[in-house]
């Protein structure tokens, strides 16, 4: 095999995954430079974007796909309150209520799964 071979995919994944995703962030940097964060339409635009990711990770919780559907809902629902309640208590830290989450559903996925 040569390191093109083994490289192509990464590479794709660059040019069609990465890279248009880019232009947008780039584009949203230099479009809202100028905005007050506390004006309407970023009020709007914040809230809209955590309606669809409470949305996201409802549908996650209560209708799995994948290896997740062997995890029980009991084990999913306690990850998704422990990792709350550790955002809230490590001084809304996004990274403990993540970690605690998938702490969680690591071990009681390993524990419980059917």
């Amino acid at each position: 095999m040569t390191l093109s071979t083994e490289l192509w995919p990464y590479l794709i994944l660059v040019v069609a995954g990465f890279l248009p995703n880019e232009v947008w962030r780039v584009l949203g940097l230099v479009v809202g430079r100028g905005l007050d964060e506390e004006s309407e339409i970023v009020v709007l635009s914040r809230a809209v974007a955590t309606a669809i990711l409470a949305g996201v990770v409802a549908k996650l919780i209560l209708f799995p796909s994948g290896s997740l559907v062997m995890v029980p809902a009991a084990v999913r629902i306690c990850a998704a309150v422990l990792g709350f309640a550790a955002y809230l208590t490590v001084r809304k830290s996004v990274l403990a209520g993540v970690a605690t989450a998938e702490f969680v559903i690591v071990v009681g996925g390993y524990f419980l799964a059917r």
